[in-house]
């Protein structure tokens, strides 16, 4: 049982007032209910079930969560609940208050269970229905009592349409609460789901003619139904603190120096909230990072919130995290207090992982403007120097044809011409080492043949289709490709090469082998160094296999989702 506070103030005095009120209005229709002839055994335990359950949890549930209405819901349906059990009363003015009870205690018992955890209506359409409710059973009762049971076919489907709608609304809190809501609500959303049930069933009863009067079993199955809401709400603040102690125990097992993802581990199962998430201040970054270095958006989220970490009395880091856990504040107030002890360790490392992350960053950047710069030398060797050699070469060809008589001079413009064509090779070869024009214009499938007519050895490219891939992805593969082969032909002394290009869901996997002599090392100076970083630049990684004598495989693979 949770422990009344210490220390009541204002607020306490009014709790207590009200809780001595509801005590001493049940005490008072339990004497009068038995000077009537009602067994002492049932007015005392309809009187318990109605009221006295509702006012001990209501005052429990109120010095817990003063922040909740639940408490002071609880209690406003227990005080209303006592007025039950004067109906029949033969003391003037008593039997006429539950004229009153009866439709304000359904009204607060139904704004408690479509309002818990807060006590809070989230909508006009609830608003309306918990009034609509109270309304149709005042009207109801009142008809009853004025003018007898001609009514109660009318009061019956009246109530059957009331408790039809309250289900559909129950029923859909449910569906569309959060992993993490659910939890919290199952025990209120099963009491409430009997309430209505047995609520609805009492219309059917009067249609069919069943008895519903006090002692009836249909009003024990009520009274079993009723009793199982403050049971529910019990239940509730007991599991907060039961969450709230196992806190400290996940954190013993976890030891001295949690890591971030111990630590996110325990936020998820301490909050039962699978999509809780640690965000950790950054200053040298000014941003928050998660557990694997990334920034982290904070940009409002509906149905997401954040309850900050303090360590030395400064924010540290962020918990992200349902908002239905705003109604928990004990358990985040112990969550975060707990985290706040052992985060110093895992801040370090998130912090290296987004030093990491931003290299990574950084590598990419560099290797986009490497390209951008190698497309642009590419475009003004092309779009400059190569065309000046075209328009030479075509001039000098002019000119060829219009010489006349010395052997000679023909020999020496004819050794001038093959220069000019020989420089315009060596140029394009230039440029598209610079920037591979023909993979930009015609993908990689093209490209590799194309290098590959032109190897020193003979090799087959196999695993090569048309689909166009990312460009750099494509780039990097050309590149493997084109050293892979230069290494063939300038280390290797191979008889001949093989290019296999495999297509998996998250990557490109690039092989090239030969049959040469082996020894190469990525740690050397074959230009392999290089084309380890401009794949790791994209998240991917090379690795060589090269024994002496037993030939040469580079494996490179690239990040390429399907």
């Amino acid at each position: 049982m949770v422990p009344l506070r210490q220390g009541w103030g204002t607020s306490g005095t009014i709790r207590l007032g009200l809780l001595a009120f509801g005590l001493l209005l049940g005490a008072t229709a339990f004497v009068d209910a038995t000077s009537r002839g009602v067994p002492p055994e049932l007015s005392l335990s309809f009187l318990s079930g109605y009221s006295w359950a509702y006012l001990v949890a209501g005052a429990i549930a109120w010095d817990a969560r003063p922040d909740s209405r639940i408490g002071p819901l609880m209690t406003a349906v227990g005080v209303t609940g006592s007025m039950l059990l004067f109906a029949g009363s033969a003391v003037p003015g008593l039997s006429l208050l539950p004229l009153a009870g009866v439709p304000l205690m359904n009204l607060f018992l139904i704004w408690l269970v479509l309002s818990y955890p807060s006590g809070r209506l989230s909508s006009r359409l609830e608003v309306a229905t918990v009034g609509a409710a109270g309304l149709a059973v005042g009207v109801v009762y009142f008809l009853l009592r004025v003018i007898g049971p001609e009514v109660m076919d009318f009061g019956a489907w009246v109530l059957l349409t009331i408790s039809t709608f309250l289900l559909g609304l129950i029923v859909h809190h449910g569906v569309k609460a959060s992993t993490a809501a659910r939890a919290g609500l199952a025990p209120m959303l099963v009491a409430g789901l009997l309430v209505v049930l047995l609520f609805s069933g009492e219309s059917l009863a009067w249609l069919v003619g069943i008895s519903t009067e006090i002692g009836s079993p249909y009003q024990w199955a009520c009274l079993a139904a009723h009793v199982a809401v403050p049971v529910a709400v019990l239940v509730g603040l007991l599991r907060q603190r039961f969450a709230r102690a196992a806190v400290a125990d996940f954190l013993v097992d976890l030891g001295d120096n949690p890591g971030p993802a111990e630590l996110q581990e325990v936020v998820v199962r301490a909050l039962r909230d699978p999509s809780a998430t640690l965000a950790y201040w950054l200053p040298e970054y000014d941003s928050y990072a998660d557990v694997d270095g990334r920034q982290v958006n904070l940009k409002p989220v509906p149905g997401r919130a954040a309850a900050t970490i303090v360590s030395d009395g400064v924010p540290v880091a962020l918990i992200l995290h349902d908002a239905a856990l705003d109604e928990e504040p004990k358990l985040l107030a112990s969550v975060t207090a707990a985290i706040g002890m052992t985060i110093q360790n895992a801040q370090l490392q998130v912090e290296l992982k987004a030093r990491l992350e931003e290299l990574r960053g950084s590598r990419i950047r560099i290797l986009q403007a490497e390209q951008s710069e190698r497309r642009r030398l590419e475009r003004d060797l092309h779009d400059g120097a190569q065309q000046r050699l075209i328009a030479l070469s075509l001039e000098l060809g002019e000119l060829g044809d219009r010489l006349n008589g010395d052997a000679e001079i023909r020999t020496r413009f004819d050794a001038a011409r093959q220069e000019v064509t020989a420089s315009l090779a060596e140029l394009r070869d230039l440029a598209n080492g610079i920037h591979p024009a023909a993979v930009s214009d015609h993908g990689l499938a093209v490209a590799l043949e194309s290098v590959a007519t032109r190897a020193t050895v003979p090799v087959q490219v196999i695993g090569a289709t048309q689909d166009r891939l990312p460009e750099p992805v494509e780039l990097a593969a050309f590149y493997v490709v084109c050293e892979a082969l230069a290494n063939v032909a300038r280390h290797a002394g191979a008889s001949s090469a093989v290019v296999d290009l495999e297509r998996t869901p998250g990557a490109l996997i690039v092989e090239v082998r030969d049959d040469g002599v082996g020894g190469a090392s990525a740690d050397g100076g074959s230009g392999l160094r290089g084309l380890a970083d401009r794949v790791e630049a994209l998240g991917g990684r090379l690795q060589v296999w090269s024994p002496q004598g037993g030939g040469t495989r580079l494996r490179a693979e690239i990040p390429c989702e399907l």
